[in-house]
This record gives structure tokens, C-alpha cells and sequence, in this order.
């Protein structure tokens, strides 16, 4: 894949248990882009009211008005595979990322081919300083902007 002329996604998620059978889903932000060129962002929460981990709510508490909020990890998984359009995603090589994708048609691959590293689960903190980025709670503006200097 070339994602320097191609259409693409940068996924980020943050759900409640490793596993999509076990948990939810209490955030999806998503990029589409063009090359390096942002088309159009995703950015949809489960309603706070459906979360039962307080940490995870204080975690996802930031820029509330900014998202769009649902009722359930399906429609918030239906909702993005719409949006996805089937394009591929670039994902973080993590093992709840894989479960809650799994079912999704689009081809999944690891960002980290295109930034020149392996997965870790301190990922973003190593793009944070080989970057020399301002820390941020959207995930997913720290891969696109690591993508943008890599290239």
C-alpha cells in the first residue's frame, strides 16, 4: 500500500475488556485520508451512561461536545463500517483492537510498517519522543502526525 497516493484510515479505539465478546466499545476516532491529506474525521463515544469503568469515562472525558454519542458497541461498529467505506484501516497491532475489528470487511494493517517500528504497548509515548510531539488524548491526530514526519 502506498499511502502516500492512496485512500486510507488511522483507527484509534478504546473499549472495555481485551475482548469484543466480553466488553464495549466507549470510543472509535478515525482519520480518512488521502495521501497525507485529511478528508474527514470519525470521532463517536458509547453514552457515558452505558460505561461502567469510572476511569474510562474520566479517560474519555475530554472535548465531549466535539463527538457524537451512541447507544452500543454494534451501532457504534455499524455507524464506522459505513463511514469506512471499505477502505483499508491502519490499525495499532494490539490484541483488542484485532477483536473489536474482526468482523469488519475492511483490510486491516499495522501502522507501524509505515512508521518504522514494532508494537509496543508504549507505542505512543516512543512516537511521542521520536517525533517530538505535544502529548494529546486523540491517538489518532499522534499517528497521522507521526505518519506526516515519517514521510
Amino acid at each position: 500500500m502506498d499511502i502516500l497516493k492512496e485512500k486510507y484510515i488511522i483507527i484509534e479505539i478504546i473499549p472495555t475488556t481485551c475482548q469484543k465478546e466480553t466488553g464495549n466499545l466507549v470510543q472509535i476516532s478515525a482519520l480518512k485520508l488521502h495521501g497525507l491529506q485529511l478528508l474527514e474525521r470519525f470521532d463517536y463515544r458509547l453514552n457515558p451512561a452505558k460505561v461502567p469503568i469510572p476511569d474510562l469515562i474520566h479517560l474519555t472525558s475530554y472535548d465531549q461536545e466535539l463527538f457524537t454519542y451512541l447507544e452500543s458497541t454494534e451501532q457504534l461498529l455499524e455507524t464506522f463500517s459505513i463511514w469506512s467505506s471499505g477502505l483499508p484501516l491502519l490499525i495499532l497491532d494490539n490484541a483488542y483492537t484485532k477483536s473489536y475489528l474482526k468482523d469488519l470487511p475492511n483490510e486491516k494493517i499495522s501502522i507501524c510498517q509505515f512508521l518504522n517500528t514494532e508494537y509496543q504497548d508504549n507505542i505512543i509515548e516512543i512516537l511521542i519522543k521520536k517525533y517530538h510531539l505535544e502529548p494529546s488524548p486523540y491517538i489518532v491526530d499522534l499517528l497521522y502526525e507521526s505518519i506526516i514526519r515519517e514521510n
